[in-house]
């Protein structure tokens, strides 16, 4: 695990699933600003890139961090492929 830059991550390209902005987001976004991000994001490495990473797991965590103020999040890289990463994307949103 490593801590990564907010401004060094993007969201995975066509994200299935929307990240909203509700009473959920506000509860999330009290908890990291109290507690800081409990369960690190999965990032993979962002292709064209040397140190650019983006989002597998943890949209919700990377906005409440955004709105929260945070420079950085723990995130665990791992290098897969754009096609693993999608798998990945869909398989964590369904253990949500």
């Amino acid at each position: 695990m490593t801590n990564i830059s907010i401004n060094k991550l993007h969201e995975f390209r066509d994200h299935p699933y929307q990240v909203l902005d509700n009473e959920e987001m506000n509860s999330l976004i009290e908890s990291v600003q109290q507690q800081g991000i409990m369960t690190p994001l999965i990032v993979r490495p962002l292709e064209g890139t040397t140190d650019e990473y983006e989002i597998i797991s943890g949209h919700r965590r990377f906005r409440a961090a955004q709105k929260a103020g945070l420079a950085e999040v723990p995130a665990f890289i791992r290098p897969v492929s754009r096609d693993e990463a999608a798998i990945m994307v869909v398989d964590s949103n369904l253990h949500r």
